[in-house]
C-alpha cells in the first residue's frame, strides 16, 4: 500500500536532525534482506511499511508527513536551526528529546498567551565578566529552598522555587531498555526552559545539572550539555561552559565554598582529605568527585592524585553496581519479586498552575490536561476542581 506524502516535510526532519539520506537509508534498512532504496523514499507515493520505518527514527506520527502544508523552517522552530554547533555531540536520540520539548514548549507558550498568563522573565541577564561566585551567592538567596537530607526531595524543593520565579524545569526519563539513550544530561531553551534527563542513581549530577543550566538561563545563552566528569575538570571549557560549572559549583556549595577553597593540598599524608570532603557531600549535596574536581580546578590537589581518587570512586560504584546485580539475580532464584515502578518526572509547579488556568479559561479540556500532566482520568480532580 502506498501513501501520498509531503517531501518537504522529509527534508525538514532531516534538516533539522542534521542527517543525510544516506544515514537515515541505514537506519531504515536496519533488518531487511534489501535494503531501502533513496528513490523509494524521495518519492510522492511511498510504501506505508516505508514510512513507518522513517517514523520510527523521527518519532512524529504518520500524520506529520501527510500533512500538505509546508514545516516552518526558523529560528523560532528549533534550537537546531539557531545554533549549527554544541558542546555536546549529539546522537539521534538527544537529538529527538530536545526536538519534543522545544515541540513542547511552543506549544505551551500558545497555551499560556491564550490564557493571558504572565511568564516574563524576573531574574536579571548576567555575563561571563560577571563573577560567578557573587552571582551564584546572590541568586542563591532567592532561589536556594531549605536544605533536605533526601536528594529527590531537595530537587523537587529545588525545582519548585524556580518555578516562582517563571524558570519552568522539566525531566525526562529514559527506561533501561530504551535503544537510543540520550546521550545528554539536561540543556536549556529560550526563554525559561530547562530539561533534566532522570538521574535515577545519581540525584546529585541531576542536582548540578540543574544549577549548570540556571547559569545558561542566567545568562541567557542557549545550550545542550553532557557534563561528564572529565569535563567538569577540563582546564580547557569555553568561557561559557566555566562561567556555568563554577556558577553551579557555589550556588550549590553555598557557605562551603569558602570552607572548601580554604583547604589544605589533599595529599596521601591526610588521606586526601576524604573526611572534609564527605561531610561536605552530605551537607550540600555536592557530590564528592565534584568536590575533588574544584580542588584539582584550584591547584589543591595534584593531577596525579586526583586521578587516582577518581579511579577509587569508579571502582566503588562499579563493586556497587556488581553487587546490585548479584543480588537481583539472587532474588530472582528464590522467587522474589522486586517491584518498582518506571520513576515519575517531577511536574513543576509552574506547569501544573499554568495547565490549570488553561482548563478554568477554557482554553484546554480534560484530556489535555491528563495529556500534558501525565496523569490518568482518576487523578484529575487532584489538579482541577
Amino acid at each position: 500500500m502506498k501513501v501520498e506524502q509531503n517531501i518537504k516535510r522529509l527534508k525538514y526532519l532531516l534538516s533539522l536532525f542534521s542527517m543525510t539520506i544516506d544515514d537515515l537509508l541505514i537506519l531504515i534498512s536496519d533488518g531487511l534482506k534489501n535494503p531501502i532504496l533513496e528513490e523509494e523514499i524521495l518519492s510522492d507515493n511511498i510504501k506505508l511499511s516505508h514510512l513507518k520505518r522513517i517514523d520510527k527514527v523521527f518519532n512524529k506520527g504518520l500524520h506529520f508527513y501527510l500533512d500538505p502544508k509546508s514545516p516552518e523552517v526558523s529560528k523560532d522552530a528549533s534550537i537546531f536551526f539557531r545554533k549549527s554547533k554544541f558542546d555536546a555531540d549529539l546522537n539521534i536520540g538527544a537529538k529527538k528529546i530536545v526536538n519534543q520539548f522545544e515541540e513542547f514548549k511552543i506549544s505551551l507558550s500558545a497555551i499560556s498567551k491564550l490564557a493571558e498568563i504572565n511568564t516574563d522573565r524576573i531574574l536579571p541577564i548576567f555575563k561571563t565578566t560577571d563573577n560567578p561566585q557573587k552571582v551564584a551567592l546572590e541568586i542563591r538567596e532567592i532561589l536556594y529552598p531549605e536544605f533536605q537530607d533526601s536528594l529527590r526531595d531537595f530537587l523537587k524543593s529545588l525545582i519548585s522555587k524556580f518555578a516562582e520565579k517563571n524558570i519552568l524545569v522539566f525531566e525526562f526519563i529514559e527506561t533501561w531498555n530504551k535503544k537510543e539513550k540520550a546521550n545528554i544530561d539536561g540543556f536549556f531553551l529560550n526563554p525559561n526552559v530547562i530539561v533534566l534527563k532522570r538521574q535515577q542513581s545519581s540525584f546529585r549530577r541531576e542536582i548540578f545539572t540543574l544549577a549548570h543550566e540556571l547559569g545558561h538561563y542566567l545568562l541567557n545563552i542557549e545550550e545542550v550539555d553532557n557534563l561528564e566528569l572529565a569535563d567538569l575538570a577540563n582546564h580547557n571549557l569555553s568561557k561559557i561552559e566555566k562561567w556555568c560549572n563554577d556558577f553551579a559549583f557555589y550556588f550549590i556549595a553555598g557557605e562551603y565554598g569558602n570552607v572548601i577553597d580554604r583547604l589544605e593540598k589533599a595529599n596521601s599524608l591526610n588521606d586526601y582529605n576524604h573526611e572534609i570532603v564527605e561531610e561536605i557531600s552530605k551537607k550540600t549535596h555536592l557530590s564528592q568527585i565534584a568536590i575533588f574536581t574544584r580542588l584539582l580546578l584550584n591547584n589543591q590537589i595534584s593531577p596525579k592524585d586526583y586521578k587516582n581518587v577518581k579511579a577509587d570512586f569508579e571502582e566503588q560504584f562499579r563493586l556497587k553496581q556488581l553487587e546490585e546485580q548479584k543480588q537481583k539475580e539472587l532474588d530472582k532464584q528464590n522467587g522474589i519479586q522486586r517491584g518498582g515502578a518506571v520513576p515519575k518526572p517531577i511536574n513543576s509547579p509552574l506547569l501544573i498552575s499554568t495547565i490549570q488556568t488553561a482548563f478554568y479559561e477554557g482554553v484546554i479540556n480534560e484530556f489535555d490536561v491528563c495529556k500534558t500532566l501525565n496523569i490518568t482520568p482518576d487523578k484529575l480532580d487532584k489538579y482541577i476542581q
